[in-house]
């Protein structure tokens, strides 16, 4: 910025306003050196501002702190994989995830992958599912667990082994204090302190332990925080080594994205509880031992109330606290709080052989940006029963003695938010007993109402809140069965109507390599308003879920591919096309496909409804016209395409009309018309229509 004029940028800044992230493979990511005050307060900048926010709304650009696109670059993601990201919510990893599976996708078909995007709260499963819907895939499912307690969908095998869910790559982004987001968040100088770490390190470990018994041997989990503080770094992977065993190992990435800065992770360490820093657990006041646990020491021991861990097995603490990813910081930690001290992390060494300088530490001021921390862990062996079971236990002594030690506003600023975000203490079944109760659920599945709908039931394996003892099962037991649904969750059921099927195959030629069957979900009991279509992965995943009666809470699956219609023009299918599906069905159409000239398709972005007889390309005008009512596709053609296969083709440029009595309506939202006119007519004049026509059809 030049000091004479605030509105004006300088050349000085211009020159390199935007870069490549070095680091980024295939220079698919850019850093922009302006801030976001400079954004949207320079009116030189505002033309480029307005640019960035309509490429991240319809899915073109991401928005995203740059360190943070860092972990899932590590977990090094293939074509065929099976990804679980446990603590997805904003939803950009996920986004980020969901590129990389499609871009290695064969031309013309659906990768084998599969992504699981899960959060704990529901507003925020709300903002994931919005975030990662303009990705438009077919392979992705959300859900709506706390990540701790994400079930394994464990089956009974008639022969081998038991089946369920099982993950080639588990993203464990678990929630943290956030002290590495203090360039980009000003606010958090003043609500951050030490405290908050050791609030949530249990909860930490608990999570990634989880995504541990969920990893496949063979699989790579990576662990990340936004935080630089060791109790929620290096002493969380220090404690999921110990309680692994020889199971996992801690990878050296050092070869891997070799022009990132970073820097080793620590071996040496304090924790610091309030005004005093302690270097054993054994220096820790009794009175604090539960809230200062063994596992934030630097120690090849882990010791929970008196039981020691020998053979590198760690023992689960017996108890468990939940926060949300964006819980209250300044309630949460302000408890005995010297913010005025310097913060010390040396410490004692920690065992050598876990070799925690493997670890990644990303500081803002080596590159730029934020701060970091990642880990990459990979399974060699399956876990131990004994680690399985401790890894199943999930009691809440720790947070009563804590409510118990807090000063009375901050206990009941904490009791509020927990209550509110439903961050309840949970019990888990043993396999076996859970086993037996999935047989009888099975058995006891119910069809929807509508014949033509397979109805997938769904059933709660929540505890009421405040209401379980640690080995009361029968109350879970009833529970289970008397539920049918997750509440305030819309089932999942297999749309089987054959009859509606092979009408829309029909009616918009839908080849045979293409198959409907068994790929098409309904989210509404009421004549299937809107039909998802879902990948293969996604339907092994749901089948699943059915036979072990409902695990999995499912806030959103698939790309929404047909809605029905209620329009009077006479059209033979009750269902239209959705715009969110057409990239992926229009290689497999035949029927119902137009083909209009550059200025006959600007000409539709731009005015929505156009009159048979006003296009400028008289033919166009009359296919339109001899077309039969109903839903239809508009593919732009240049110049002296040949027809046959523009609409093969993958980069093809299309929208979704219908076609009227007179008229051909485009059913296109505005910000997708307004994409289009803009970066591939240079049209700039555009101002969103009034939609109210598109009830008519709707």
């Amino acid at each position: 910025m030049t000091s004479g004029d605030p509105w004006r940028v300088s050349d000085e800044h211009v020159e390199d306003a935007i870069s490549p992230l070095p680091w980024y493979p295939g220079n698919l990511a850019w850093h922009l050196k302006f801030s976001r005050k400079q954004l949207r307060k320079n009116q030189a900048l505002e033309s480029f501002h307005e640019f960035l926010k309509h490429g991240s709304e319809v899915g073109n650009i991401t928005r995203q702190e740059a360190v943070s696109m860092v972990p899932p670059l590590f977990l090094n993601v293939q074509p065929d994989h099976h990804v679980l990201d446990m603590c997805a919510a904003p939803g950009s990893k996920t986004f980020q995830i969901l590129e990389m599976i499609h871009q290695s996708k064969e031309q013309g078909l659906l990768p084998r992958a599969l992504v699981i995007a899960n959060d704990f709260k529901v507003q925020r499963c709300d903002l994931l599912i919005h975030n990662t819907k303009r990705m438009c895939t077919a392979n992705l499912i959300v859900t709506n667990h706390e990540a701790q307690n994400f079930p394994s969908c464990s089956l009974a095998m008639d022969h081998g082994k038991p089946q369920g869910l099982e993950f080639d790559r588990v993203l464990c982004d678990v929630p943290c204090s956030g002290d590495g987001t203090i360039r980009k968040g000003h606010d958090m100088w003043r609500k951050w302190n030490s405290s908050t770490g050791n609030e949530i390190h249990l909860l930490q470990v608990n999570i990634a332990m989880r995504g541990i018994a969920l990893l496949k041997v063979g699989g790579r989990m990576v662990y990340s925080t936004c935080s630089m503080n060791p109790v929620e770094n290096e002493a969380v992977v220090a404690e999921l080594l110990r309680r692994s065993g020889n199971s996992v190992e801690l990878l050296d990435v050092s070869n891997e994205l070799p022009e990132l800065v970073r820097r080793p992770g620590l071996n040496t360490w304090k924790v610091k509880d309030g005004g005093f820093w302690f270097q054993t657990h054994e220096d820790v006041p009794r009175n604090r031992k539960n809230v200062i646990l063994p596992s934030m020491f630097p120690s090849s021991e882990s010791t929970h109330e008196g039981h020691t861990v020998n053979n590198g097995i760690g023992a689960n603490s017996n108890h468990s606290t939940s926060f949300s990813r964006d819980f209250n910081i300044e309630a949460a930690g302000n408890v005995n709080c010297d913010s005025a001290k310097r913060l010390d992390y040396t410490s004692s060494r920690v065992d050598s052989n876990f070799s925690l300088d493997r670890c990644i530490r990303i500081v803002p001021h080596d590159q730029d940006g934020g701060a970091f921390f990642i880990a990459v862990l990979h399974k060699v062996s399956p876990l131990k029963e004994s680690q399985m079971i401790e890894v199943r236990k999930t009691e809440h002594p720790l947070l009563t003695d804590r409510m118990e030690k807090l000063p009375k506003q901050h206990q009941e600023e904490i009791d509020k938010k927990l209550m509110n975000q439903h961050s309840t203490v949970t019990e888990a079944l043993d396999d076996d007993k859970l086993i037996d109760e999935q047989k009888h659920l099975s058995m006891d599945n119910e069809t929807s109402k509508d014949n033509n709908l397979i109805g997938v039931r769904m059933v709660s394996d929540d505890v009421e809140y405040g209401q379980a003892e640690s080995g009361d099962r029968s109350h879970r037991t009833k529970k289970l069965h008397n539920e049918h649904r997750w509440k305030g969750v819309d089932p999942v059921l297999f749309f089987k109507d054959n009859s509606v099927i092979e009408n829309i195959v029909s009616f918009f030629g839908i080849k045979e390599s293409f198959s409907l069957e068994g790929h098409l979900v309904t989210r509404s009991t009421d004549n299937a308003r809107r039909l998802y279509y879902i990948s293969k992965s996604v339907q092994e995943i749901l089948e699943l879920n059915v036979q072990v009666g409902e695990q999995i809470k499912i806030a959103s699956l698939g790309v929404k591919m047909f809605e029905r219609h209620r329009s009077k023009d006479g059209c033979s299918c009750a269902y239209r096309l959705s715009y969110e599906s057409l990239s992926l069905l229009l290689p497999y159409m035949s029927k119902r496909i137009l083909y209009a000239s550059p200025i006959d398709f600007q000409h539709l972005l731009q005015y929505r409804t156009i009159n048979f007889a006003h296009f400028v390309d008289a033919r166009f005008g009359q296919e339109a016209a001899s077309l039969m009512p109903g839903c239809c596709v508009v593919v732009l053609r240049e110049g002296l395409q040949n027809t046959d296969y523009i609409a093969m083709d993958p980069s093809a440029i299309a929208i979704v009309c219908w076609r009227g009595k007179a008229t051909m309506i485009v059913l296109v939202s505005p910000p997708d018309r307004k994409e289009l006119l803009e970066y591939r007519f240079g049209f700039k004049a555009f101002s969103v229509e009034d939609e109210s026509s598109n009830h008519k059809i709707d």
